[in-house]
């Protein structure tokens, strides 16, 4: 399989188009302010949910093949390379783990709306931005580990940078969040107005959530050019044997015999 670099560019602009699409479509519905409201807002009522659910459940196959071939490439780094496999270790494997933990986290926002199931979504939340920043600060950690092999110094760099922004504006995102519902007064949060209390708390906290999930993106794009020079095979397929299925091919006696005649009709 070839030209893996088209699994992080499309998760890039699947999520982009989906994040802003069901914006735009929830604004124009009037489903939601303008101002301001956060990503799951935007698609809680139908169509919007039902066209971010569908999008977000591609997207998160595409972001988990995408780890998994991450996952491979410094594996296959790691057996070539001794000192690698001594920095990186388990590492490697506890990151695509965490990673396709955040991926379900994504699924689950993306499948129980805020308004249904409110504690399932933040579950969700939790652990896509969680478990997604943990993953972010591994990989980064890594790409230093990994060179002069793969990659380069300011790719590694930039990475790290895109960590300590997830970090800081995950955190900024979950205190301001609580903050602003503790004191929000008003009747419907996917509308909410600076009357409502907690105005600038919760401007804060959805600024926060953009900008993290916008870093989550733009990370996720850098892996596009180490893909370009790789290529994964297909995972091989074996048949487990099965005693009966010995004994039972051993007493099996075929109809036709590479000695008969194709043509000649059979008797039973």
């Amino acid at each position: 399989m070839s030209k893996l670099y088209l699994f992080p560019l499309s998760v890039y602009l699947l999520f982009q188009f989906t994040f802003i699409g069901t914006y735009i479509a929830a604004v124009i519905q009037g489903h939601v302010v303008p101002d301001f409201p956060y990503i799951s807002d935007a698609a809680t009522y139908s169509p919007e949910s039902c066209v971010f659910g569908q999008f977000i459940n591609i997207g998160c196959v595409l972001l988990g093949i995408t780890i998994y071939i991450r996952y491979r490439q410094i594996d296959e780094y790691s057996i070539i390379h001794s000192d690698v496999r001594r920095c990186v270790g388990r590492k490697n494997i506890i990151g695509l783990w965490i990673g396709i933990t955040s991926c379900l986290g994504i699924s689950i926002v993306a499948n129980f709306q805020e308004t249904n199931v409110r504690i399932v979504h933040f579950v969700g939340a939790f652990l896509c931005f969680g478990a997604g920043t943990i993953y972010f600060w591994l990989q980064a950690i890594i790409s230093y580990y990994l060179q002069p092999y793969s990659g380069s110094m300011l790719k590694a760099h930039i990475r790290l940078m895109l960590s300590v922004i997830c970090t800081i504006f995950f955190i900024v995102a979950s205190v301001t969040g609580v903050i602003s519902h503790i004191r929000f007064k008003g009747s419907d949060p996917r509308k909410w107005y600076p009357s409502d209390g907690g105005w600038y708390y919760h401007v804060a906290s959805t600024i926060s959530e953009w900008i993290v999930a916008t870093a989550f993106c733009f990370y996720i794009i850098t892996f596009t050019e180490e893909f370009k020079i790789i290529s994964l095979d297909h995972p091989p397929l074996q048949f487990i044997e099965i005693e009966e299925e010995i004994e039972y091919s051993q007493n099996y006696s075929p109809i036709i015999t590479p000695n008969s005649n194709p043509n000649e009709p059979i008797i039973s």
